[in-house]
């Protein structure tokens, strides 16, 4: 059931708005703004923690036309700041739906604006570079608005992991699923014993993890390296996750401890981390890398994988310089996409290889972790 759109207001921190019509939550929001270009995958954009203090606009111009079931989320529940479409589709069909995409925003309490130009805004925010924004629902007061957008903070610095990561560790057993017929995958006997870092992690990450013969016990961000070692692990998982990689400082003193003790895979923020810890820098990108259709290239192989994105950050290539080989750049704007250390067993990715939502080009690499644990 459509319900009715009251107007809404995105301000930017630079003072650009534009207007639309709510669909979710009546209420306000604010965070970075972004775009994704991934042109189905919703779901798993909206409830992956990476995007956590981000309100996120999707490139594609329809979105909601398959609704959302209870299965396919990457967290517990939908993660952004706020949700912004061209259109959204108020009639959803999908044998597998449970509910439309506006019931699943309100109900948690997730605000979100359709109706405005969204390749304008895109365009925006490539010229400009992503920026604070809020939305403002059944607000006509724009002077007041646009003096509230100011204030917003950047994303430089801040530390959103606490927010997302688990209290308490946790064991997971459950793999991938199949859709012919619809069951769950039977999982390898497990071989391996993975520690995995929760900075923001991806259901699905755990699932691939499983599939490759893992036993997999996820512990907090802040889990001292001592402690970790203890659980006596073939190998440690580091997780993707929000925020500024550099401001996770407990994370990077754990890493640094752990580096050369035990192999390391790290994903997206992972990778940023298990770099810093390294000895590398990161930077913060324009507007980032977010969609299910990035491509890059692996030097190793010279083949290019299409691959799923979300991050705002980046290693600084020149700064790997004698502590990492790079592996994979970015084919877009050539920037870092993964890094080895062999002597030290540590393999990261600045890209989701899991294909939650994007493609399958790159799930060789859970089984390159597992192969990276042998004795």
């Amino acid at each position: 059931m459509t319900r009715k759109q009251n107007k809404a207001i995105l301000v930017l921190k630079d003072g650009t708005h534009f207007e639309g019509a709510s669909f979710g939550y009546e209420g306000d929001a604010s965070g970075e703004v972004v775009f994704n270009t991934s042109i189905v995958g919703y779901q798993e954009i909206l409830t992956d923690p990476s995007y956590q203090g981000q309100i996120v606009t999707m490139t594609y111009p329809m979105i909601g036309n398959y609704g959302v079931n209870l299965e396919d989320v990457e967290s517990a529940k939908p993660q952004v700041a706020g949700f912004i479409v061209k259109e959204y589709s108020g009639l959803h069909s999908n044998f597998r739906a449970n509910m439309s995409l506006q019931d699943y925003l309100v109900e948690n309490k997730i605000t979100a604006m359709q109706g405005i130009d969204t390749r304008a805004l895109v365009r925006h925010l490539r010229t400009r570079g992503a920026m604070p924004g809020l939305i403002a629902v059944d607000e006509s007061n724009l002077k007041k608005l646009k003096e509230r957008a100011k204030r917003l903070p950047s994303m430089d610095g801040q530390d959103l992991v606490p927010g997302v990561s688990t209290k308490k560790p946790f064991g997971w057993k459950e793999g991938t699923w199949s859709l012919t017929p619809q069951t769950k995958r039977a999982a390898l006997k497990p071989t391996r014993k993975v520690v995995a870092y929760d900075f923001g992690i991806k259901e699905n990450i755990l699932r691939n993890l499983v599939d490759v013969g893992c036993e997999v016990t996820v512990v907090p961000a802040d889990m001292p390296a001592e402690k970790v070692l203890e659980m006596s692990p073939d190998g440690v998982f580091l997780s993707n996750g929000p925020g500024d990689p550099a401001a996770v400082t407990y994370a990077i003193d754990n890493v640094k401890k752990l580096v050369g003790k035990v192999p390391i895979f790290g994903i997206c923020l992972g990778h940023q981390i298990v770099g810093l810890a390294l000895g590398a820098k990161t930077f913060k990108l324009k507007f980032g890398h977010r969609g299910g259709n990035q491509p890059v290239k692996n030097l190793l192989t010279g083949q290019v994988e299409i691959t799923a994105q979300n991050h705002g950050f980046a290693v600084d290539a020149k700064t790997m310089r004698g502590i990492g080989e790079v592996t994979h750049v970015n084919l877009n704007d050539n920037t870092v996409a993964g890094f080895q250390n062999k002597e030290k067993k540590v393999l990261a990715v600045q890209y989701h290889p899991e294909a939650s939502p994007g493609p399958h080009d790159s799930l060789y690499l859970f089984k390159q972790f597992r192969d990276m644990m042998e004795p």
